[in-house]
């Protein structure tokens, strides 16, 4: 084996729902209070990630949050048995109660941010959970995505765990969703790119006015310097504020980056010239590709709507660049274009393939949203816990588990039916054994 990069994708969980929680996000707002269809979602995110496993890539499972939160609940003065504070915080403050029960922790590009050893002083693959503070429904996840981290990447001779930074808009910190790492081949030191939405300690800097700039560059920084980067491979960018308030609330909503390769709308960034010069200069002599997408062959509005750019950038094994798409990019005709005229021009990306991930896609997050990048040295892939990693085994373990687990719709008033909780409960419990994770959910702890 080499080294190479993996995919960890999140696992949808059984309370799968759209409550419309993250201010900035259209596609989440738009949809709010919608049905959602548990049992699907789930089967879509694992028919990708058995997909592109099929295509010999290395795909691991990340498992799902337990939701309702009744332990924040409780933290937030509700009282009694789990079922009492249910119903307690469904009637007082339903708006905290639908906070507890989000679905975001499927989108793993919020997990954290990971550094591969080849960069790092310590010479371990580095990781920090995101500590997701500008959005309440967020900020309940780092400690639970700390512990399933930690449970897959155990060997602490190749893994290097960090807290979550301080839980403070100061130091937002929103994970990989913000970043982007280059490199020539995955083994060798590379350039990590982190994009900021405002400066924390600088009012005069620019910064959006509508939407929320969830990532400072001081949280990035904090995490270049626990990861022990070298400051010569590392550039920081700061998003374009105006880009921010049409609604692309994270980096990867129109940018996104693969070994030589940065794709990115036109209007991306602030200093768009000087993101590149800076990039350049720390990639060295080797080739670079900067593809930029034209506002007026794909427009913000079009690129937000089809998740343009929250698609992922990976090499096959063959070493052919692809693109893994949303359905919608396919159906928005000038994205759709626009891809073809991509793959037919001088870059390495050769070819898109196109996925149904319309669950996930409905409550604001395309494919990239669902998957944590991990280099991985071929040390580091037997190291790490191998009941994660998808194959054709653990996908029909998980298969039959979300059909006898899963209910195929729910509704916001579902949400507060005690038995969703102990149904949530008995599944996690199932497969914290499937995946030999150990008890990783607090409930699993009392």
């Amino acid at each position: 084996m080499k080294t190479i990069e993996a995919n960890f994708d999140g696992l949808v969980g059984p309370t799968h729902n759209y409550a419309g929680l993250s201010f900035g996000n259209v596609a989440s707002k738009s949809n709010a209070n919608a049905i959602s269809n548990p049992k699907q979602a789930a089967l879509q995110g694992l028919q990708k990630m058995k997909s592109l496993a099929d295509l010999g890539m290395f795909q691991g499972v990340l498992a799902p949050q337990e939701r309702p939160d009744i332990y924040s609940l409780r933290r937030l003065g509700f009282g009694g048995s789990d079922a009492q504070v249910i119903a307690q915080a469904a009637k007082q403050s339903p708006s905290v109660f639908l906070a507890c029960c989000s679905a975001s922790s499927m989108w793993t590009a919020n997990a954290a941010t990971v550094s591969p050893s080849a960069d790092c002083a310590n010479h371990k693959v580095n990781f920090t959970p995101a500590n997701l503070t500008n959005k309440f429904h967020r900020s309940i996840e780092p400690q639970e995505t700390g512990n399933i981290l930690k449970a897959i990447f155990a060997d602490s001779e190749h893994f290097s765990h960090h807290l979550h930074l301080p839980e403070n808009d100061f130091f937002g910190d929103e994970g990989a969703a913000n970043h982007t790492r280059f490199c020539d081949q995955y083994g060798q030191s590379g350039v990590e790119f982190f994009v900021y939405g405002k400066h924390a300690f600088d009012d005069s800097k620019p910064a959006p006015t509508k939407f929320p700039a969830r990532q400072t560059l001081e949280a990035s920084q904090a995490i270049a310097r626990l990861h022990g980067l070298d400051e010569n491979k590392v550039v920081y960018a700061q998003q374009n504020p105006d880009i921010i308030d049409q609604g692309v609330f994270h980096n990867d909503v129109i940018a996104v980056g693969n070994k030589n390769v940065l794709f990115y709308h036109e209007q991306a960034f602030l200093n768009t010239q000087e993101v590149r010069q800076h990039i350049t200069l720390a990639y060295g002599d080797e080739p670079f590709y900067f593809i930029e997408a034209p506002t007026q062959k794909v427009s913000v509005q079009d690129a937000v709507k089809s998740y343009l750019f929250n698609t992922q950038l990976i090499n096959l094994p063959n070493n052919e660049m692809v693109i893994i798409a949303p359905m919608e990019c396919q159906q928005n005709e000038a994205v759709d274009e626009y891809l073809k005229e991509i793959t037919a021009s001088n870059n390495p990306i050769s070819n898109v393939h196109f996925f149904d991930v319309k669950q996930s896609m409905q409550n604001g997050g395309g494919p990239a949203c669902l998957r944590l990048r991990v280099v991985l040295t071929s040390e580091q892939q037997q190291a790490l816990n191998q009941n994660t990693v998808m194959n054709d085994s653990l996908y029909a373990q998980l298969t039959s588990w979300v059909n006898n687990h899963y209910r195929d719709q729910l509704t916001v008033a579902d949400l507060a039916d005690p038995h969703l909780l102990n149904e949530s409960r008995t599944a996690l419990d199932e497969l914290t054994q499937i995946m030999c994770l150990g008890s990783v959910y607090r409930f699993q702890q009392n």
